[in-house]
């Protein structure tokens, strides 16, 4: 909305042409492959960077293939906007998933960081390494953990889609929605929307920090910091398909399936860090995001 030119560097491999407004360059490409992101950064003056294979399922059938697009991605960008002969801010995807079964809930950027999962673990590699791009390549970083991001557009189709968009699609067809374990785990939803802003007021505070190293005596981005995109408010998935189908006029049909191996039971952020220094404001509503993802898949085929 600002008049700004748009470049984006994507495998296709979840998302969708279509997906794009007009007059936004594509560059169909890996975000591991080095001359692809050489041509994506090439004369750019900030970078969002959203690639990752954020199914945990994936990172166990393929561990080294989600590690290539997850970590080996990353550092491929560092790498390639150290090279810039400015200084280029990157605004980074970290997730919730460092952090691992955290008992202390909810859940500080300052908790110890246990991944369980490959996905985790490669997230936060991102993060040490943008530490590095930081403090030895003078990249400005910032990193957001997401905790679970869900809206219109997100594809239920493919088995690793989020739940939101499964359980929506399930209801919108009559069919039953299957929980596995007894559904009282818990998680921070929040709306793709929230993470816009998000992205926008950390590109702000890097873009700022840029400014005032190129102030004579002032020192160059010292930190990489890093803040939880939550709500704050944890949700069961038993509470969440109830109130699908409730927003959709029909009754919730529910088949339990034996819990998953390694589950993280409750996962809800304090969002108080970004609050302070990011300046954002409350999300949306649990109820209404959900309302716009049942008006974006519209009636059954």
């Amino acid at each position: 909305g600002e008049g700004r030119a748009v470049r984006v560097l994507d495998a296709l491999s979840t998302g969708l042409r279509a997906n794009l407004p007009p007059g936004v360059e594509l560059i169909e490409g890996d975000i591991a492959d080095p001359a692809a992101v050489e041509a994506a950064v090439a004369g750019v003056d900030g970078c969002f960077h959203l690639a990752a294979i954020a199914s945990v399922a994936r990172g166990v059938e393929d561990w080294l293939g989600t590690h290539r697009a997850n970590l080996t991605g990353t550092i491929t960008l560092f790498d390639e906007v150290r090279r810039q002969q400015r200084p280029v801010p990157v605004i980074y995807a970290s997730s919730a998933a460092v952090y691992g079964d955290c008992a202390d809930l909810p859940i500080t950027e300052a908790a110890t960081k246990r991944p369980l999962s490959a996905y985790g673990a490669d997230k936060y590699a991102c993060e040490l390494h943008a530490v590095v791009a930081s403090h030895v390549h003078h990249v400005p970083t910032v990193g957001l953990r997401f905790f679970n991001v869900y809206g219109p557009r997100q594809d239920p189709r493919p088995p690793y889609s989020g739940v939101v968009s499964i359980f929506c699609e399930r209801v919108r067809r009559g069919a039953a929605i299957d929980i596995f374990g007894d559904g009282g785990q818990t998680r921070d939803f929040i709306t793709v929307a929230d993470v816009v802003v998000a992205l926008r007021a950390a590109q702000g505070i890097a873009q700022g920090a840029v400014t005032a190293r190129l102030s004579p005596g002032t020192p160059v981005f010292p930190d990489a910091p890093v803040f939880n995109i939550c709500t704050g408010i944890a949700t069961s998935v038993i509470e969440l398909a109830h109130t699908i189908a409730t927003l959709a006029g029909v009754p919730a049909e529910i088949r339990h399936a034996p819990p998953r191996a390694g589950e993280i039971r409750h996962s809800v952020g304090s969002p108080d860090l970004a609050r302070q220094v990011l300046g954002l404001t409350r999300p949306e509503a649990l109820r209404d995001g959900l309302r716009r993802v049942l008006d974006w898949l519209g009636p059954p085929d």
